[in-house]
């Protein structure tokens, strides 16, 4: 079959299918029906001379020549997809165009104020919207253009997006102003014998603090746990509970900062695109805004006003 006889639209089909496995799902993402990606997909497999993919209780499972194909096809889709942005001027200036990100709480609080500042001067017309999308939903909000970035920890491992890393945080720990013990070094014992909060978006489970101490054959006494990052510090300021975390967030509350008596690696955020958007003049231009704006905010970094 000469390629001038065969509609290329079918292979965005085809990609949205294999990357879905349920033609409910790539509809969504191509914005058509149901029925109008069966309809295409029939239209491939009766060009194509194969069934590409077969309906079973698990999904659509793609056939071998389906297998063959889906890497030499995302390839051209995203060559063509490249070659349309890359003629693509963008004039931060002139510019009217919404940004969609995917942050927590955390993100948007250090983030979020900066950028604007810097919006307000080189970008009036650029708007900014944030939402947090759950970690095992972000590659496929990003490759249907649900959201334009995201910023996470890396621990999103899909072929389909690039990252680049921004900044790292250390973990220490807080106590108020006032609190009972005053001793000046936290010692592992000390550390044991508070009551703790912990911060985590998952209704149970161990963090990175709780990892580090159970290698130690450790664990500490959490009385309390919540999912958002800038109500813990506020608790931590009307109880005797401590928190441990990133020295970013708590060193903006008045309190007593304090390193940790053991080991826990650092935090680091990473910012995530689809590599459709790799050449994307607008995607790129954000990116580097972003980078920027959390470099300028590293680069400020003061000692905390009170620290053992």
């Amino acid at each position: 079959m000469r390629l001038s006889q065969l509609d290329l639209n079918l292979f965005l089909v085809f990609d949205a299918v294999y990357s879905r496995r349920n033609l409910t799902r790539a509809a969504e993402v191509l914005c058509i029906t149901q029925p109008a990606v069966s309809n295409a997909l029939n239209r491939l497999r009766k060009s194509l001379n194969d069934p590409l993919f077969v309906s079973t209780p698990r999904g659509m499972v793609p056939t071998p020549v389906a297998d063959n194909i889906a890497e030499r096809v995302r390839d051209a889709l995203d060559l063509l997809g490249s070659s349309v942005h890359e003629s693509e001027q963008f004039e931060p200036a002139k510019a009217r165009k919404v940004f969609r990100l995917s942050m927590n709480d955390l993100s948007e609080r250090l983030l979020l104020p900066v950028l604007t500042e810097q919006l307000s001067l080189a970008a009036p017309g650029v708007q900014i919207e944030s939402y947090f999308t759950p970690r095992t939903e972000v590659a496929q909000e990003l490759e249907a253009g649900v959201i334009d970035l995201a910023i996470d920890a890396p621990l999103i491992d899909d072929p389909q997006l690039v990252h680049q890393r921004l900044m790292n945080f250390r973990y220490v720990c807080f106590l108020r102003d006032g609190h009972p013990w005053q001793g000046r070094s936290l010692t592992l014992q000390r550390y044991l014998q508070l009551g703790h909060i912990h911060i985590s978006s998952r209704r149970k489970g161990p963090g990175v603090v709780d990892a580090a101490l159970h290698r130690l054959g450790h664990s500490r006494d959490i009385r309390m746990r919540v999912q958002h990052y800038l109500v813990a510090p506020l608790i931590a300021m009307r109880s005797d509970l401590a928190l441990t975390g990133p020295d970013y967030l708590l060193r903006g509350f008045e309190g007593r900062v304090m390193n940790l008596p053991f080991e826990v690696p650092d935090t680091e955020w990473h910012m995530y695109w689809h590599r459709s958007k790799d050449r994307d003049p607008a995607n790129t231009w954000l990116r580097g805004l972003i980078a920027q704006c959390l470099q300028e905010l590293d680069d400020r970094r003061t000692p905390a006003r009170k620290r053992s």
